[in-house]
């Protein structure tokens, strides 16, 4: 199995497409290798079948050029930090050997997201330990990082990625999720239908003028940001 350099968690397909589908378009187009794990399928989603979903995510995964996407089966609202989500995800992180890993931000309307960025965050930790045990006897796999994107919300974020070139990506990707965007045949109205894709591309446009750029995605992390050779513009 190929590692990844990035690989970015969900709780339901369409959460990492949210909160930075283009960061993820941006290091794609710099030659990285780039995947998204869902936990859940979203099964108690509101419209769509789970079928319907799987079909959305892997449009998505096309426009974004994914090299991986793995789809767990934990359930939709039971998200919990239990040892057997936690090996599951452990077992993710060692089979695709991610340098960085990403998680929803632990803020958010939905406890979902909040509780697949703790499973997420002690799977990380739990990765590297070599006395750590997982089916399959995994090698252990030590991460380098581990940022947070924001999904619902909108906060004052600690660092900022520039998706100017890359916004277009990703509001196709948000869009190939017709079911969850749209009210279809037989659908509801939820908050998602309700100018959902626009709101989001509103706040990255927000975050980009805070920047200095015209789009940008914004990120959290719980330890201090090293700063190489890019502290002026690149250099």
């Amino acid at each position: 199995m190929a590692s990844l350099d990035i690989l970015a968690f969900g709780a339901h397909p369409d959460d990492v497409e949210i909160g930075m589908a283009g960061t993820l378009a941006k290091y794609k187009e710099k030659g990285m290798r780039i995947g998204i794990c869902d936990l859940t399928m979203a099964e108690l989603s509101s419209n769509g079948t789970v079928e319907i979903r799987q079909a959305e995510a892997k449009r998505a995964g096309e426009i974004l050029g994914l090299d991986a996407r793995i789809q767990l089966d934990l359930p939709d609202r039971g998200l919990a930090l239990t040892e057997a989500h936690i090996k599951e995800v452990v077992t993710v992180i060692r089979t695709y050997k991610p340098k960085v890993i990403f998680a929803p931000y632990w803020k958010d309307r939905h406890p979902d997201h909040g509780n697949c960025a703790k499973i997420v965050e002690e799977a990380a930790f739990s990765s590297g330990i070599r006395k750590y045990i997982v089916e399959d006897d995994l090698e252990p796999h030590k991460v380098q990082n581990i940022f947070f994107y924001m999904i619902n919300s909108m906060h004052q974020a600690q660092f900022y990625i520039d998706i100017t070139n890359h916004v277009e990506k990703k509001t196709n990707a948000l869009l190939a999720f017709e079911s969850q965007f749209e009210v279809g045949n037989n659908g509801v109205v939820t908050p998602l239908t309700n100018g959902y894709v626009d709101s989001v591309i509103s706040r990255e446009k927000v975050y980009g003028k805070q920047i200095g750029s015209v789009y940008a995605e914004g990120f959290f992390a719980k330890g201090p940001l090293i700063v190489n050779n890019d502290l002026i513009g690149g250099i």
